[in-house]
């Protein structure tokens, strides 16, 4: 299971000592053997976990999901409210990344035109030909 989603031996151990993924069932030697539900479910937290949700509401979710199907409306508002602030935070990456991608094309404008931060031609020859050799 750790090769199959990237996780260490040990985070998988404290995930399900922390209630983060179901009880693992063992098989007759005492491995742990993880069913269909239990990959999916591990899956899905290690994706949650990814996209930043916080340990507090996964292991409300996953102890939702222990309650049935009571609870999916529950489940679906912790999701929904998760995927909202995974949207925003994308929203600000595309942000940040549209800034950088502006201060990298300054940048390779300055160097083009052989100028500095202030637009002054550059005249000292090494530091033109630092500036050749970075394009």
């Amino acid at each position: 299971m750790a090769e199959r989603t990237g996780l260490s031996k040990d985070t998988l151990r404290w995930y399900e000592a922390e209630g983060l993924i179901p009880a693992v069932q063992r098989d007759a030697s005492g491995y742990r053997s993880y069913d269909e539900a239990a990959v999916r479910m591990i899956d899905l937290v290690v994706r949650l976990r990814r996209t930043g949700m916080p340990v507090k509401d996964a292991k409300d979710f996953i102890a939702m999901t222990r309650q049935g199907t009571a609870t999916h409306g529950r489940r679906m508002a912790l999701l929904q409210a998760h995927r909202d602030r995974v949207r925003a935070h994308l929203d600000q990456l595309r942000n940040d990344l549209h800034a950088i991608d502006d201060k990298i094309d300054h940048y390779a404008g300055l160097i083009a035109e052989g100028r500095d931060c202030a637009a002054r031609e550059v005249t000292d020859p090494a530091i033109r030909a630092q500036q050749r050799s970075s394009v």
